[in-house]
């Protein structure tokens, strides 16, 4: 057993400046087109909301009007455009589009599990619902839709908390200190 243990997040590209969202305001899904993802449940709490959704699996059959496979390097553009990010996952690891969306300086909508927790803080980042909770779901979109300076105050508290916390710079200082703190054990120990 190890006598410390460090955790180091994955790490994102913050861009240096986001442009302007669509109008009018639209939802963005991007990811696999599953079950555990919540996208059945965001499109009964999306209902009658303009939503765009990238992504492909197993359920693209049941999801009308999914784009497909959106290559990564192309995302940047999708999060541009939108005024909310959903990421309803069922189960979630660390939740890399989370993580782009607060990057990019756009809201996010996801519930509460596994490493979302780690990326939104509610009411401060982002929004929390309970997984398969459609209608606090449809209810937390609803509200980011209405309210443009909520977007914005959440969007800008997102995006410096992946500056902060979760860019590839911080990711990298932080691999950097632990190899030289190991570094100067493993001198100090011979």
């Amino acid at each position: 057993m190890p006598a410390r243990c460090v955790w180091i997040g994955s790490g994102v590209d913050v861009p240096a400046e986001v442009g302007p969202e669509a109008s009018p305001p639209e939802v963005l899904y991007a990811g696999r087109l599953s079950r555990e993802k919540g996208i059945l449940d965001l499109l009964a709490a999306a209902d009658g909301m303009k939503l765009t959704i990238a992504g492909d699996g197993p359920l693209r059959a049941e999801v009308p009007g999914a784009l497909g496979f959106i290559a990564h390097d192309e995302l940047g553009g999708f999060y541009e455009r939108a005024a909310v990010v959903a990421v309803p996952s069922h189960r979630e690891g660390f939740g890399v589009v989370c993580a782009e969306a607060m990057a990019h300086g756009r809201p996010v909508v996801a519930a509460a599990v596994g490493g979302l927790l780690d990326l939104v803080v509610d009411e401060e980042t982002g929004l929390l619902v309970q997984p398969g909770d459609v209608g606090a779901l449809r209810a937390a979109l609803q509200r980011l839709l209405d309210d443009e300076e909520l977007r914005r105050r959440l969007g800008a508290a997102g995006r410096e908390r992946v500056r902060e916390h979760f860019s590839w710079q911080r990711t990298t200082d932080l691999t950097l200190a632990v190899y030289e703190e190991v570094r100067r054990a493993s001198s100090a120990g011979t």
